[in-house]
């Protein structure tokens, strides 16, 4: 079995033991090894334009906010835009601060026939540690992936 299939099995199991209803479940490390190893594979990166300019990007993203800023309303062209940029065979990742707006927009996204869709798992930021900051224990970041500061 390749390392793929095993990364993507993993992930798999791990959706169906939290009921989530969408392809599978990703951690950062995971997430970056498919976006090498998988020929096609997108990452979605929904956080707001803020949180880009502010806080970073993940090189070649695609940059979709699920929540506008300000007032983090909904995005209503969501997906229109996830349909013009990305194609629906595509093994696809989404991303965002620490994985909750990146699980509704996987569980949307495979509502509308995207049905190789993951989350990721920590985000780009991951949780809060002790002392209420970010990117100190788990997420992209921490984990060491790529990224660049606007």
């Amino acid at each position: 079995m390749g390392k793929i299939t095993s990364i993507l099995q993993a992930a798999q199991q791990r959706a169906r033991d939290k009921n989530l209803p969408y392809e599978g479940a990703l951690y950062p490390d995971e997430a970056f090894e498919i976006l090498q190893l998988a020929p096609g594979a997108r990452l979605v990166d929904v956080r707001c334009r803020a949180e880009l300019d502010w806080v970073g990007r993940i090189p070649d993203a695609v940059e979709i906010e699920w929540m506008t800023y300000p007032g983090m309303k909904a995005n209503p062209n969501f997906i229109a835009a996830l349909e013009q940029r990305v194609d629906k065979e595509a093994l696809v990742l989404f991303i965002c601060r620490s994985g909750a707006r990146s699980n509704a927009a996987a569980i949307a996204a495979t509502q509308t026939g995207y049905s190789d869709s993951y989350n990721v798992l920590e985000g780009f930021e991951g949780e809060k540690d002790g002392k209420e900051h970010r990117n100190t224990t788990d997420g992209w970041r921490a984990a060491g992936l790529p990224w660049v500061q606007s």
